[in-house]
């Protein structure tokens, strides 16, 4: 099973949401590729899995790929495991504690 583990704040670039349409998620990319490149070869399915992953700012293994490519081809389903985490903050956005007086 692939995998991968992002932050909560960064789940757009996996799935589709409608609070995003001008977005192109990995979901999407997927889902296009599965309907059209059913049968044709691994490697060309994977550089553009690579492509896409890289468009949408996510980390996936060399493995997890592979596997999705090969899915992609043989016309069967691939299961993904998210592992989601705690959002990024900036620097900026983390608390301080109190100030101290002068």
């Amino acid at each position: 099973m692939a995998e991968i583990a992002l932050p909560a704040d960064h789940l757009h670039r996996l799935l589709v949401d409608s609070n995003r349409p001008q977005s192109r998620p990995y979901q999407r990319a997927y889902e296009d590729l599965a309907g059209s490149h059913r049968g044709r070869p691994i490697t060309d399915i994977l550089s553009q899995l690579q492509r896409a992953a890289t468009e949408a700012q996510l980390s996936f293994t060399p493995a997890a790929l592979l596997e999705q490519a090969e899915a992609i081809s043989a016309g069967r389903p691939c299961a993904l495991r998210v592992r989601v985490t705690r959002p990024r903050t900036a620097p900026e956005q983390r608390t301080q504690g109190p100030a101290s007086a002068m």
